[in-house]
């Protein structure tokens, strides 16, 4: 008989701490934390494009460097060329 008392005890203490729980603050809690999620996944895109269009323009300027630099030695043959067909 005791036993059965206590069973039932604890299950009214059960059902009875369940109801107390506060389950609007935990929903309102998960809907900013999922807030925050979406906004960091928005910025985490935004900085992925950013990345993508800085590393296009990097490769661009790689290729006019290489350029300028191709150009340059032509140049510096020319004028060794002109030099050299001089004599004093």
């Amino acid at each position: 008989m005791n036993k059965k008392v206590l069973m039932i005890a604890g299950v009214a203490m059960t059902a009875l701490l369940g109801g107390c729980a506060n389950t609007t603050a935990l929903e309102e809690s998960v809907a900013n934390l999922g807030n925050k999620v979406d906004q960091l996944s928005s910025e985490v895109s935004s900085l992925k494009s950013e990345q993508g269009a800085l590393s296009a323009n990097v490769k661009d300027a790689k290729a006019a460097a290489m350029d300028a630099q191709a150009e340059a030695q032509r140049a510096n043959a020319r004028i060794d060329n002109v030099a050299s067909s001089y004599k004093k």
